[in-house]
C-alpha cells in the first residue's frame, strides 16, 4: 500500500512561509508542518496553527544556520553573540561528536527547543531537524532522548530512492546522494531501538527548493510502497531573510505545486493514500 504525508519545512520562518503552509493546508494537499520554534515568525506560525486544527505541527529542530531558543551567554560554544547557528556542517558535526563540552550545550539547547513547543499548546506530532541535521549520531542521539520526554513518536528518516526520481525524468544520481542514502540506516536503528515510527521514503532532498508543478506531479504518479513523506519550502513571497538563507528556491512555484490538480491527479494515478504520523 502508497501511504504519503505531504508536509512543509520552515514554519515560522517569515511570515510569507506561514502564509503559504496555510494556503496550501486550505486550498492544497498539505497536511504537516514543521516548527521553528525560535524562528522571527514563531508566535505568528502558532497562531495560524490554532486556528487550523486539521493542520498537523512538528519541531523542526534547528542546531545548524538559524535562531537558537537559549540566550547566547547559556551556550557560548554553539552560537554567536546574536544567538545564530554557523553554516559549517563540517565544523559543527566534528564538535558535536568530539567537546563534550559542545554536546552538553547542545543537550540544553535540545532540551529547550522540544520545551518551546510544549509551551505552545500544540500536539507534538513528529520532529525533524533543519538540513537534516539529525542524520548526525549526536544529534540524532540527543533529539530521540529529548523528544521521547515530551511526547515524539515520529521522526522523518531522509532516505530518499532514486528510482521515482529517474521514473520522473529529471534526477542525475552523485555519489553524495548514495552516501546519504545509506548513512540514514544509523538513524533508522536509533529510531527504532526507541519505538519511534518512521517514514520509508522521503522525498524533496535532490530537488530541494524546486518541488515545482511538473516534478511532484510526475513523482506522485512514481511513488514507491511504504509510507512516504513529500517535503516543500512554500512561501508567497521572498523577503530578505529567505533571499538570503535560500537565494535560488522557487517558494512560489512549491506553494503553486502544493495546490495543483497535477499532484492530487499524480497521487490518485499511483493509489497513494494520502496520511499523517499519527495515522501512518
Amino acid at each position: 500500500m502508497k501511504r504519503v504525508i505531504v508536509s512543509a519545512d520552515d514554519f515560522g520562518l517569515s511570515e510569507e512561509v506561514n502564509e503559504a503552509i496555510e494556503i496550501a493546508h486550505r486550498d492544497g494537499l498539505l497536511s504537516t508542518a514543521s516548527l521553528m520554534v525560535a524562528g522571527p515568525a514563531a508566535a505568528d506560525a502558532i497562531a495560524r496553527a490554532r486556528r487550523l486544527p486539521g493542520l498537523h505541527v512538528g519541531l523542526h529542530l534547528v542546531v545548524i544556520e538559524g535562531p537558537a531558543t537559549l540566550p547566547p551567554a547559556a551556550i557560548p560554544l554553539l552560537v554567536d553573540q546574536g544567538g545564530q547557528f554557523p553554516s559549517n556542517q563540517l565544523e559543527l558535526g566534528v564538535n558535536y561528536f568530539f567537546r563534550p563540552a559542545v554536546r552538553r550545550q547542545l543537550a540544553a539547547e535540545i532540551e529547550a527547543q522540544f520545551a518551546a513547543f510544549a509551551r505552545t499548546g500544540l500536539t507534538l506530532d513528529h520532529a525533524n531537524a533543519h538540513k537534516h541535521m539529525h542524520l548526525h549520531p549526536t544529534v540524532g542521539k540527543l533529539m530521540i532522548a529529548s523528544g521521547l520526554r515530551h511526547g515524539l513518536r515520529a521522526i522523518r528518516v531522509p532516505l530518499e530512492p532514486p528510482e521515482p526520481l529517474f521514473a520522473a525524468g529529471t534526477y542525475s544520481d552523485s555519489p553524495g546522494a548514495a552516501a546519504l542514502r545509506r548513512w540514514t540506516g544509523v538513524l533508522r536503528h536509533q529510531a527504532r531501538r526507541a519505538g519511534l515510527r518512521t517514514n520509508d521514503w522521503c522525498f524533496g532532498i535532490a530537488w530541494s527548493g524546486h518541488m515545482t508543478t511538473g516534478r511532484v506531479a510526475a513523482l506522485a504518479a512514481h511513488l514507491p510502497e511504504g509510507l512516504s513523506e513529500i517535503y516543500f519550502h512554500p512561501a508567497t513571497a521572498k523577503n530578505a531573510l529567505i533571499d538570503r538563507v535560500m537565494p535560488d528556491y522557487e517558494h512560489a512555484a512549491e506553494l503553486a505545486a502544493l495546490c495543483s490538480p497535477g499532484f492530487r491527479a499524480g497521487l490518485s494515478h499511483c493509489r497513494a493514500v494520502p496520511t499523517t504520523w499519527a495515522q501512518g
